[in-house]
């Protein structure tokens, strides 16, 4: 099994970060839909909201993730736990795949270098909490909690 941990003590605080996050999203989403409404939906415009250049389609991309980070988070159960992880790699993976094709006809989302690093910063926040945010029944998370404690056994491993 994994050693990610379970039922971490911070899991609260990660869980509020994280629905943070997600209204980040919608209210830029929300916002850039609004400013972006008379523009074509893959413009390449110089439209800007909350320091970063959007179009109608970041915009509702931008939404709908931020509704689905939202949503995970205020139900748990774990839910939370994989859509944290895979959003946060998928950010990651959009922050440095905007960097490489920002000045071609590709970038139809109308990406800047700024968009890329908060995206990045998205990325690795949300990562980070699905590292935290799992959740177990009592007797998993004592298993994993000796692991972690000095002279802990795993099991099926022998003691150092």
């Amino acid at each position: 099994m994994s050693h990610i941990p379970v039922n971490h003590r911070l899991r609260p605080l990660y869980r509020a970060l994280a629905v943070l996050i997600g209204l980040y999203l919608l209210i830029f989403g929300i916002i850039g839909a609004i400013q972006t409404a008379d523009e074509s939906f893959f413009s390449r415009g110089d439209t800007v909201v909350l320091g970063l250049k959007t179009n109608m389609a970041f915009s509702v991309l931008s939404i709908v993730m931020g509704v689905i980070v939202v949503l995970a988070n205020l139900y748990g159960r774990n839910i939370d736990h994989f859509v944290d992880l895979g959003a946060g790699g998928l950010f990651m993976f959009v922050g440095v795949f905007g960097l490489i094709i920002i000045r071609s006809d590709l970038n139809k989302l109308n990406f800047s270098v700024a968009t890329c690093v908060v995206s990045s910063l998205i990325g690795t926040a949300l990562l980070t909490i699905g590292l935290y945010n799992r959740t177990g029944p009592p007797e998993q998370a004592r298993q994993e909690e000796a692991i972690r404690v000095p002279g802990g056994k795993h099991p099926g491993h022998a003691a150092v």
